[in-house]
């Protein structure tokens, strides 16, 4: 099965995984709102928060950066709320996708004129594309249910 945002199939070229942040309870030391009282307050529930970490996989760079940029259509502000749906059919509703980040590995060359991993034709925008027979990028995409 295939994963969905808004009905579209964004991460849908490579593999991917969802994971979730932590959920209760907001602890907030009272010492933050007054230093001589001892002692925590809950504050209210954590947003939810849903991270997807993957590889965008294609053929050609031309390609890979028509996925990236059906990706950067749906980060908007306001952010677009819609439901999120992963590949095992888990549905998440009223999710708002907030952030898209190409991620550089451990200790990766960052790019730059003539380095080893660098932009190569992928214009300063960060990550590195792995060229082979396809093209990839890793990435983090981030989503929340705002309270």
């Amino acid at each position: 099965m295939a994963s969905f945002f808004n009905a579209l199939g964004l991460f849908n070229s490579g593999p991917h995984r969802f994971g979730q942040r932590a959920i209760g309870e907001l602890v907030v030391p009272q010492a933050a709102l007054n230093p001589v009282v001892p002692g925590s307050i809950a504050a209210g529930p954590l947003e939810l928060v849903i991270i997807i970490t993957g590889r965008l996989v294609s053929e050609t760079e031309g390609g890979l950066w028509s996925l990236r940029d059906s990706i950067a259509a749906q980060l908007t502000d306001p952010p677009v709320t819609a439901t999120l749906i992963d590949h095992h059919g888990r549905v998440w509703d009223d999710m708002s996708f907030v952030r898209f980040e190409p991620l550089e590995p451990a200790g990766a060359p960052t790019g730059g004129a003539g380095g080893a991993g660098g932009a190569g034709g992928a214009g300063g925008a960060g990550g590195r594309i792995d060229r082979g027979r396809l093209r990839s990028l890793a990435y983090r995409a981030v989503f929340v249910r705002f309270l």
